[in-house]
């Protein structure tokens, strides 16, 4: 009986046998186990869109830890620091030097005299009040934009002291006489031969040379340095 079945080719059957379970010549195992295996591989290695939006958020967060932390809080607090310096000077001139005769601090190398300015810095172009008052608001902007990606100490200080300055000024073109936008600047600082300004003139100042000598090292406000 053996021999016959060997000789057609059917299954020999046996105790250990399931019913109605037959191998497949030629096919080397389970057909139905291995396609599910098959399928399975083929969307593992399909790239997930989680993974790969996991992966670019962790990139740039690792680029934002390399960079340090931000640095905006130095900036406003730079820049509160002129403002309200600049905004208690001014206060304090115009109530106790305003129609006085101009006090000497260093002879008459450097005086303390009330001057109502309505040009820019140094008391520059005086016919150009509004146009003055619309840069230096588009200034303020800027400067608010550029601190999204400020991530050096030094671009902070330097972009405060742009800031508070260019707020004191704008305070006094805004609230001043002769009207809102055309206010005159409080000007008190009088060196010999050479235009009378205030502290927020000199904050602008400061922060123009600094923000000069920091390009020129190759600095960047997101903390990337040049080399070139």
């Amino acid at each position: 009986m053996a021999e016959a079945e060997r000789i057609t080719g059917t299954p020999e059957t046996g105790p250990d046998s399931e019913p109605g379970t037959a191998a497949v010549p030629g096919s080397g195992g389970n057909a139905e186990g291995t396609a599910p295996r098959e399928r399975d591989g083929a969307r593992g290695d399909e790239p997930r869109g989680e993974d790969a939006a996991g992966g670019e958020a962790g990139a740039t967060a690792a680029g934002a830890k390399g960079r340090g932390k931000r640095r905006i809080g130095t900036l406003f607090l730079v820049a509160a620091f002129v403002y309200l310096l600049d905004l208690g000077s001014k206060a304090l001139v115009v109530a106790k030097l305003e129609h006085h005769a101009p006090i000497e601090v260093i002879g008459s190398l450097l005086r303390l005299e009330v001057i109502r300015n309505r040009g820019a810095a140094f008391s520059i172009g005086e016919a150009l009040t509004i146009f003055l008052t619309i840069i230096a608001a588009i200034v303020i902007v800027v400067i608010i934009r550029i601190a999204r990606k400020l991530y050096s100490l030094p671009w902070g200080i330097a972009l405060g002291l742009l800031l508070g300055g260019a707020f004191g000024n704008l305070t006094d073109r805004i609230f001043r006489t002769p009207g809102v936008f055309e206010g005159a600047v409080v000007d008190f600082i009088a060196p010999a031969h050479f235009a009378v300004f205030n502290l927020a003139d000199s904050a602008i100042v400061c922060g123009g040379i600094l923000i000069v000598i920091l390009s020129f090292r190759g600095l960047d406000p997101d903390g990337t340095v040049h080399k070139d």
